[in-house]
């Protein structure tokens, strides 16, 4: 018999990622000038980045040696998510990107407007603001209904025409990550069926991905089989994702989903400042923290 999906903690969110660079000074230079974020600390080969008097949303580790990974060619990091607080943050950040000469991408998702871009490392970066839920739609089986029509570029523009760019605003957040893995049954047997993540979007077969969220969220994690079913993960010497964390609101919660890793045979391991560590079954690390 099947057993009964038990949700994760609906206070559950994605904290910060740390990612793996080849030049620090190169990255660092990107992300203030085209991002806008402040280097809040930085310490021989690492930094970490954020909003000015912020928490600390991105941590950038220095790998002089590090091997490029293609796009789209191993499991791994797809994107990580700065969801900002209004579109008129998203129109600044959009401005400020356009006169930094950057290839944008760009998706309407009806839940959110969405831009992409990737680093000097090619990690993939979404810059998005939320549409408010009571303007979400769902279908007959209560998933959200999530597309990929155009942005109103001209309309998000013309509400920061005028305005002073300050950099990265305060109370942007990592809104969501969003990984290739290698398989996407293993994947949500982990993800769902033991940490207690719940599908959200119903686009397994139509797109070969899944969208999962702690307490209704639209996602907090994507998983996606674009780069090949049994994409392997890359060597540890690549550039990339070292981590990313999840943030649970109290130790019961962290507990009741480390538990459930446990009892499937998952190894949990002990990190820095008591922090968990796991691996997913497509090799990407995940630290398990407590708000």
């Amino acid at each position: 018999m099947e057993k009964q999906h038990v949700s994760i903690d609906p206070g559950v969110n994605i904290g910060k990622v740390r990612l793996k660079v080849k030049d620090l000074d190169r990255s660092i230079a990107y992300y203030k000038d085209v991002l806008g974020f402040s280097v809040l600390e930085r310490s021989g080969s690492a930094a970490a980045l954020g909003a000015p008097g912020q928490k600390t949303l991105v941590e950038l580790e220095e790998r002089p040696d590090a091997a490029k990974v293609n796009r789209r060619s191993a499991a791994g990091l797809y994107h990580f998510a700065l969801l900002v607080p209004d579109r008129l943050s998203l129109g600044l950040v959009l401005r400020n990107m356009a006169e930094a000469g950057i290839e944008i991408g760009q998706g309407d998702h009806g839940v959110s407007e969405a831009l992409y871009i990737t680093d000097p490392d090619g990690n993939g970066i979404e810059i998005y603001r939320d549409r408010p839920r009571s303007e979400w739609k769902y279908d007959q089986n209560g998933y959200v209904l999530m597309g990929s029509d155009p942005v109103d570029v001209r309309g998000i523009l013309d509400l920061a025409e005028g305005k002073e760019w300050k950099g990265l605003p305060a109370g942007t957040t990592i809104g969501h990550i969003h990984f290739h893995v290698s398989d996407l049954d293993a994947s949500y047997r982990f993800y769902c069926g033991l940490m207690g993540f719940d599908m959200t979007a119903d686009t397994w077969k139509l797109m070969g991905a899944l969208f999962i969220s702690a307490g209704g969220y639209h996602h907090h994690i994507g998983l996606n089989i674009w780069a090949g079913q049994g994409a392997r993960h890359p060597k540890e010497n690549s550039v990339g994702l070292r981590y990313v964390t999840i943030v649970f609101p109290n130790e019961a919660a962290r507990e009741a989903s480390a538990g459930r890793l446990r009892d499937g045979g998952v190894d949990i391991r002990q990190a820095e400042e008591g922090q968990l560590e796991v691996t997913d079954p497509s090799g990407n690390t995940l630290r398990l923290v407590i708000q």
